[in-house]
């Protein structure tokens, strides 16, 4: 094996191409520079390490035993000096190409990607925020991993090694089809109860926000159907009697776009918020803050004005910052 004091490092990052690609071409591309020197390079390496390392095979290459045992050390190693790097480094948003890996609930994506992708096309052009899915059972996991740099959903107080960001709160509205029979007059517990719900839950639990407090006031609900992804509820309302509660932003969006009815709740329900959290070594990266201001500032922004006065009009209060 060879000695770290006699090993050029930048093979390694001839290495990660290759190990990521799976082919020499596409490595030398990714890199930017030729295949004869990416293919020079890889000699080197097989010299030192004493090993073939990757295999020709149709459309590509193959990595060995060794090489598949490199793989994830020398990824991690590279992106951590990346890191250190960067966060030491000016960061100019309209001339990166720092590519942001996030994790976000399906929740969070649906309200805050699309005006922050929106932003990322008018602010910085050049870089690329990185969607994951991320939920509370999975999060922490994802950042421990470094598959991500900062997680946004509905979580709670993570340890000391992360920094937490409390979003604005919303309150809850409900969603169904037009000509439901609770589309129009008063809503009561017991109207709200006859009718069977429709929750959302990537998690596959079957209590919402609302179980509890229909508990305690003697109402207890009917769920008609439990869904994983936020894609297949307005088929499901439109189709049938359910009825949802759902955060105002997302009952508003949906109403908008698959012509649903949004109609307050009757159930006394704290406002909720998003968290964003991340590692406290990122505290000090420029382009981190930026991206982190950008997102508090696009989360800020989701609560409008036009919806707050929506809200109002719904007899449901606006919810505020401090809540």
């Amino acid at each position: 094996m060879a000695d770290l004091s006699t090993l050029d490092l930048n093979l390694l990052r001839v290495f990660d191409a290759v190990a990521r690609e799976r082919h020499v071409t596409r490595a030398a591309q990714r890199l930017n520079l030729s295949q004869p020197a990416v293919s020079n390079a890889l000699a080197r390496l097989r010299v030192a390490l004493k090993d073939e390392l990757f295999l020709r095979r149709p459309g590509g290459v193959e990595a060995t035993e060794l090489a598949l045992s490199l793989t994830q050390p020398v990824a991690e190693v590279l992106d951590r000096l990346r890191d250190a790097l960067a966060s030491h480094a000016p960061f100019d948003p309209a001339s990166s190409d720092r590519v942001f890996p996030i994790g976000l609930s399906e929740y969070a994506e649906a309200v805050l990607a699309p005006p922050l992708m929106a932003r990322l096309a008018k602010e910085a052009p050049g870089c690329l925020v990185s969607i994951s899915h991320a939920d509370r059972i999975g999060a922490l996991d994802m950042l421990e991993a470094d598959q991500v740099q900062l997680v946004i959903g509905m979580l709670g107080e993570p340890p000391a090694l992360y920094t937490r960001l409390r979003l604005l709160p919303e309150a809850f509205l409900l969603l169904m089809r037009p000509g439901h029979p609770l589309a129009e007059g008063e809503i009561d517990l017991a109207r709200f109860t006859a009718f069977p719900h429709l929750l959302h839950s990537p998690n596959g639990s079957r209590d919402g926000a609302l179980d509890a407090p229909l508990r305690e006031a003697g109402f207890p609900r009917r769920l008609g159907a439990v869904v994983a992804h936020l894609s297949a509820v307005p088929g499901i309302l439109k189709r049938t009697d359910m009825v949802m509660s759902l955060s105002a932003r997302l009952a508003h969006q949906l109403a908008e776009a698959h012509g649903l009815v949004v109609r307050p709740c009757p159930v006394a329900v704290p406002h909720t918020r998003l968290s964003l959290i991340f590692p406290r070594r990122f505290e000090a990266d420029q382009g981190h803050a930026w991206l982190r201001r950008l997102l508090l500032s696009v989360a800020r922004e989701a609560t409008s004005l036009e919806q707050c006065e929506s809200l109002k009009g719904l007899g449901v209060p606006a919810p505020a910052e401090d809540d």
